[in-house]
């Protein structure tokens, strides 16, 4: 989280409340809504790792509250962060390391894992349905959220059925 909230630092400066309101208007119910502590937790490391500063500012009717400013380091990890690919396939899956080493074990055949996994990956596809359907499209930062992670699981449901054929 730490990064996304550089992100929405470098837009604006903005407490704690904000960012949270940001992410949740960005992304919608596509992703998980932040915890308020986790958000004021992140920011603090951030502010004694120098990637923001933060101001007190005066408030009439309530508590002062802190606002929250990129520094120039801040947008240097932000700029990194952009500029660097993310990391693609991954070759050490786990569920492909249980595929293989636990039927030498006598644990489990690879059939049983990989109808498990199957029907974990289509509870997931259900829901991911369900989240679609109630999303606004309208938000389409949400929808493309959504829409990416049904995509990669339909990859893996894909490759669970190659897995079957070679296999077994």
């Amino acid at each position: 989280m730490r990064l996304h909230l550089l992100a929405l630092l470098a837009k604006e400066p903005a407490h704690g409340y904000e960012l949270k309101q940001a992410l949740e208007l960005t992304f919608g119910s596509a992703y998980p809504s932040p915890n308020i502590g986790q958000i004021y937790v992140t920011l603090g490391r951030l502010e004694k790792d120098g990637l923001v500063r933060a101001v007190d500012v005066e408030q009439s009717n309530r508590p002062n509250k802190k606002v929250y400013y990129l520094t120039a380091e801040g947008r240097e990890a932000l700029t990194q962060w952009v500029d660097e690919p993310t990391e693609g396939p991954r070759v050490r899956d786990e569920f492909f390391m249980k595929l293989v080493l636990a039927p030498l074990t006598g644990v489990s055949d690879q059939m049983a894992l990989i109808s498990r996994q199957r029907r974990h990956y289509l509870a997931l596809m259900r829901d991911l349905n369900d989240l679609l359907e109630r999303t606004d499209p309208a938000n389409r930062v949400a929808t493309l959220l959504i829409e990416g992670a049904m995509l990669h699981l339909q990859a893996d449901l894909d490759w669970l059925q190659r897995c079957q054929e070679d296999l077994i």
